[in-house]
């Protein structure tokens, strides 16, 4: 049976159209805003908030993987960036997400993209590279792209 998730969101001052308050179904409080550069924000604009949900949901899927395998992590912290197209709607038109990983760590335990729903509804729109930068003890530093996803399906490199 399919899960159905709710949110409402309020526009706090109606005609301005800047920030938005938005709660989850299960009462989890968010704010969007999208005030012109420079002015006082109270949060990060819709589309940036895709790629910080990314980032949170593609780090716990291999989060678990690593300690499921065992793997000594020292930290752990994901990097995405992505470019949107200048008309409108500025969708993204290209995302690099890379696994920045300090630890005795098997690279290929970071090519993770099964179980994030967030990188799987994206990658049908938009090409998303997955890539890692492991420093492993005495220094040595390893980096790579390891799979890109997108439209055309997965490309294993």
């Amino acid at each position: 049976m399919p899960t159905t998730l709710t949110a409402l969101a309020t526009v706090v001052d109606p005609g301005q159209a800047v920030r938005v308050d938005a709660v989850t179904g299960t009462g989890f409080g968010l704010i969007f805003d999208t005030a012109a550069a420079g002015a006082d924000r109270a949060g990060p604009s819709p589309t940036e908030s895709i790629l910080a949900a990314l980032a949170a949901c593609t780090s716990m899927d291999v989060d678990s993987i690593l300690r499921k395998k065992r793997q000594p992590v020292a930290s752990y912290r994901i990097a995405v960036t992505g470019q949107k197209r200048d008309e409108h709607p500025q969708v993204y038109t290209s995302i690099v997400v890379e696994h920045q990983v300090m630890g005795d760590v098997e690279p290929d335990e970071l090519s993770a993209t099964t179980y994030c729903p967030v990188s799987a509804m994206l990658s049908h729109s938009v090409r998303i590279e997955h890539r890692y930068r492991l420093s492993q003890e005495g220094g040595e530093e390893v980096s790579a792209l390891v799979v890109a996803t997108g439209p055309e399906g997965p490309q294993v490199v």
